[in-house]
């Protein structure tokens, strides 16, 4: 225990945190920032299947997300639509046909997340997931910027553009994915769109940008988790109503 918060819950919250603000900083500049939400939809279809396969709706939502992320590049690669527009037109899709399949039940789980006990397998997938994302800025952090800036230099210098775009859209549908069992969809698009925000506005540099909204992020992230142990809500949803209660104090840090 650390503060009275759970020090696994505690490790993978902040794992994601940082995740979320160095990835967000990539999706900020490319224009994504509000890409989150309508990604997240392409889930809906993997839930519906994994439940009716008596399988773990979280696998079945990653799956799926990893399986749209390539067809939104490819999609993306073939007509030359700009990405978002891509995710938009697969986010109807999903949506339509997610909500044929799936329970409101768990559309609130992946808006809010889940506070039930990790699996072993889910709480491996919540550390390595992170890391996996974390190790993919560092290493691509350059090329990534180069890209940004001309996909012909970036080329020139011997950056596989598309290659480096597709590993950029799955590192963003595994970190949605990450979002929708363990912090829920709404928080996790606000972590790759306040932080990285914030930091943009202060930071002189990309190394300084990564530092504000890594620390942003993980700030929020934990001050909101204790704070909501302090006011008696549990993480995740809870009852209340005819509806549940988000995460509420836990947004609000920010």
């Amino acid at each position: 225990m650390f503060m009275g918060i759970e020090l696994t819950a505690l490790v993978v919250s902040v794992g994601m945190a940082t995740a979320a603000g160095l990835l967000g900083c990539f999706a900020i500049m490319r224009r994504m920032g509000l890409a989150a939400d309508p990604m997240s939809h392409v889930a809906l279809p993997g839930i519906g299947i994994a439940l009716l396969l008596h399988a773990s709706p979280f696998f079945g939502a990653l799956l799926m997300l990893l399986l749209g992320a390539l067809v939104i590049w490819a999609l993306e690669r073939r007509t030359r639509i700009a990405t978002e527009a891509v995710i938009g037109v697969i986010f109807s899709v999903a949506l339509a046909i997610g909500s044929t399949i799936t329970s409101g039940e768990e559309l609130i789980d992946a808006l809010f997340g889940n506070a039930g006990k990790l699996s072993p397998w889910e709480l491996v997938v919540g550390i390595t997931g992170p890391l996996l994302i974390i190790g993919f800025v560092a290493r691509f952090r350059h090329a990534l910027v180069v890209s940004l800036i001309s996909p012909e230099i970036a080329m020139t210098s011997g950056v596989n553009v598309p290659r480096l775009e597709l590993y950029f859209l799955l590192a963003f549908a595994l970190t949605i994915a990450l979002g929708l069992r363990y912090l829920g969809v709404l928080l996790m698009g606000s972590l790759l769109i306040i932080p990285p925000a914030i930091a943009r506005r202060f930071a002189r540099n990309l190394k300084a940008m990564f530092t504000i909204s890594m620390a942003t992020a993980i700030v929020a992230t934990v001050s909101g988790t204790y704070a909501g142990m302090l006011a008696g809500r549990q993480s995740g949803r809870a009852p209340g109503g005819p509806g549940h209660r988000a995460r509420g104090l836990r947004g609000r840090a920010f």
